[in-house]
């Protein structure tokens, strides 16, 4: 799931780390020698039915409302100024709480609206009943996914004050950002934005963007990685523009457009190997290269395939699960996707009801296709089902234009490195494992990787 509105995939929204993925990238380049095709069925097998969920990360929605209108938004009830209610809180975290679900840490992120239209005493006052009903042992995490519009040094410092992981969506410089992400009267939200940007970085707010690509901006990495360079950008995510909901994608009907995100991650990657300290994170060469890198031993896990692994909760209460999209969107054949509603069932009973048994059964036979079919399994664990739905009709399907997008290229690109570096990758030590495109050794074999 994108911040709300991107039409794009969950990605890491609160923790910056692929949503599929446990233990560490370590070990040594001798574990590597890794292609798609050799690696594509290397994954831990599928549990069965029964066994006991696993919820990793709670996706709230504290409004509906959003105070933007971007383009490519899939929410259909942005206008709706509903609040959730406190007992809705608590109904939903002493369930999660009690279940038995958890093991050692959780994620809760406020999102699929904009969470700052809302004053900061909400969150003060969730976040302190949250923290009443929270087991000692676990661990909490909170984040927000915002447009950045709102953000004051009120919000810098309740973020600082609560340890909130932040991100933030802008979509590159302002021509780029503002063909988009417009406000209600159709004016750009650039300004706006970097505005907040600029408070974060002013007040020491650790943060990350998300930046939805399209054909304009895949065709200027230059431009792209100049303008986050010159705001102090050193965290990025990019997600391409998705169809989800009623909204179909324009930039997936671009011819070439699968070449254009490989030559522009490609051109992004030389250009931040090149200039050492600048990024810290690329999300999508550094997931791609921590999966193609793991060791043997290293247990995958794609979060959105799996039953209340993302839980997601609407204002109202209804209950979702596997991809957070799916709560908001219908389906002749899932209906509304909701699952129950935490006022007035169990968590337990959810997960045993009809719907959840229906999805997870075609969720899984969509899963198994693509380790039968995909070299790059290992990579995804069987993708987004809510994009195979959207463009595919059904769960109980592949391949999709994003999971060639947002897996398959950038797999592709890690892979042609690590081709030409040969045996010399064997010569980078673990701390450049996991950085390998700025790894001293690698950094002119980077410009070599051929165009697409």
């Amino acid at each position: 799931m994108a911040e709300a509105g991107a039409g794009a995939g969950l990605g890491p929204i609160s923790t910056l780390a692929s949503p599929g993925t446990t233990g560490t990238t370590g070990g040594t380049a001798g574990t590597i020698g890794a292609t798609a095709g050799a690696t594509g069925k290397r994954v831990s097998p599928r549990p069965p039915q029964t066994p006991m969920p696993h919820i990793q990360l709670v996706v709230v929605q504290p409004t509906p409302f959003c105070n933007i209108n971007c383009r490519y938004c899939y929410l259909p009830d942005r206008s709706n100024n509903a609040v959730l209610a406190d007992e809705t809180i608590a109904n939903l975290f002493s369930q999660v709480f009690a279940s038995g679900w958890l093991q050692h840490g959780l994620t809760v992120v406020w999102h699929a609206g904009e969470p700052m239209v809302l004053p900061i005493d909400f969150y003060r006052q969730a976040f302190r009943l949250i923290d009443s009903l929270k087991p000692a042992e676990i661990e909490l995490t909170h984040a927000f996914q915002t447009n950045g519009t709102l953000i004051d040094d009120a919000w810098c410092a309740f973020f600082t004050e609560a340890d909130v992981n932040v991100g933030v969506s802008i979509d590159g410089p302002k021509r780029l950002h503002d063909i988009n992400r417009r406000s209600r009267s159709g004016h750009g939200t650039f300004d706006k934005t970097i505005a907040g940007i600029r408070r974060l970085r002013e007040r020491g707010v650790p943060f990350h963007v998300i930046s939805v690509l399209s054909a304009e901006s895949l065709a200027v990495p230059r431009e792209m990685f100049d303008f986050y360079v010159s705001e102090g950008i050193d965290r990025v995510c990019f997600n391409v523009e998705e169809s989800e909901g009623g909204h179909v994608s324009r930039s997936f009907g671009e011819t070439g457009i699968e070449d254009s995100y490989y030559n522009f991650l490609r051109e992004f990657w030389r250009l931040a190997a090149a200039a050492p300290g600048k990024f810290g994170f690329i999300r999508e060469i550094d997931d791609a290269t921590r999966l193609v890198l793991r060791p043997k031993e290293a247990v995958f896990f794609n979060q959105l395939v799996e039953p209340f692994a993302i839980t997601s909760m609407d204002w109202a209460g209804n209950i979702a699960t596997f991809s957070p999209e799916l709560l908001g969107l219908k389906s002749a054949a899932y209906g509304d996707f909701i699952l129950g509603n935490i006022n007035r069932d169990k968590l337990t009973d959810m997960a045993a009801g009809a719907v959840l048994q229906r999805m997870r059964r075609d969720i899984d036979a969509g899963v198994e296709l693509c380790r039968e079919r995909c070299d790059y399994f290992s990579i995804c664990g069987g993708g987004e089902p809510v994009n195979k739905l959207s463009e595919n009709g059904s769960f109980v399907s592949t391949e999709t234009t994003y999971c060639r997008m947002s897996k398959m290229r950038a797999t592709d690109l890690v892979l042609d490195l690590i081709e030409l570096m040969g045996n010399r990758v064997g010569e980078l030590a673990d701390t450049d494992i996991r950085n390998l495109g700025a790894a001293p050794l690698a950094t002119d074999v980077v410009a070599a990787v051929p165009v697409n």
